[in-house]
């Protein structure tokens, strides 16, 4: 009930930001996620012509990694001082830390939106799914599920989990948050969009990892 309060309290503070400072304001959409759905963002690095912003020769992530110099803006940060952070680094991409309210399990899109389409139709909670430029579908789950993986597939049946075209990303690493541009080669969008009852809790891994598994796996074939 805290949760649901505060975020529809939150809702209403961003709408009114927006309206001071005009819509589509890179702070104004920081702090959505920070304010509304509660995830750390830290401005990351772009790309143009394959050359990073973060100015090192050989950058092994061209455009789709944090800049190592800005400071995290925290969950629940102000809107005003989330939009004077942001400002400091004008036309940073937005980058969500992966391992702390979510992990993320990423597939092929194509095999990601016939698995959600499955999901959805079986009545099976899901979180939010972002779709990356590179043609990656990214579906949050609940922390611990990067480091349970190979476990919960090999649980499942699956024994070469490895030959999956399947991925857990947890601790440590760095997803581009919606709709920032990743790598100069477009922008990432929702393919399911962030939601009140999904967002506080994210699915576990094993209700959802049995179908996408199945999907990519009849994909391959």
């Amino acid at each position: 009930m805290g949760f649901t309060i505060g975020i529809s309290r939150g809702i209403r503070d961003l709408r009114s930001g927006s309206r001071r400072r005009g819509r589509g304001s890179a702070g104004t959409a920081v702090a959505e996620y920070t304010g509304l759905w509660g995830w750390d963002v830290v401005p990351g690095a772009r790309a143009a012509a394959g050359t990073c912003s973060c100015g090192r020769a050989g950058c092994r992530a061209p455009g789709a990694h944090p800049l190592d110099f800005a400071p995290e803006i925290p969950a629940g940060s102000p809107l005003d001082d989330v939009s004077e952070i942001w400002a400091e680094y004008p036309g940073a991409s937005m980058m969500l830390p992966v391992g702390r309210t979510f992990d993320v399990i990423e597939v092929a899109e194509p095999a990601g939106c016939r698995a959600l389409a499955r999901l959805e139709r079986m009545g099976l909670p899901v979180g939010p799914v972002a779709a990356t430029p590179d043609g990656r579908a990214q579906f949050f789950v609940a922390p611990g599920a990067a480091a349970a993986l190979p476990e919960l597939l090999y649980r499942m049946g699956w024994d070469d989990p490895a030959a999956l075209d399947l991925h857990g990303l947890g601790p440590g690493t760095h997803i581009t948050a919606p709709s920032s541009d990743r790598g100069g080669r477009g922008p990432v969008r929702w393919l399911r969009s962030p939601a009140l009852d999904s967002v506080p809790r994210p699915p576990e891994a094993r209700l959802v990892l049995g179908t996408l598994a199945y999907v990519v796996h009849r994909s391959q074939a």
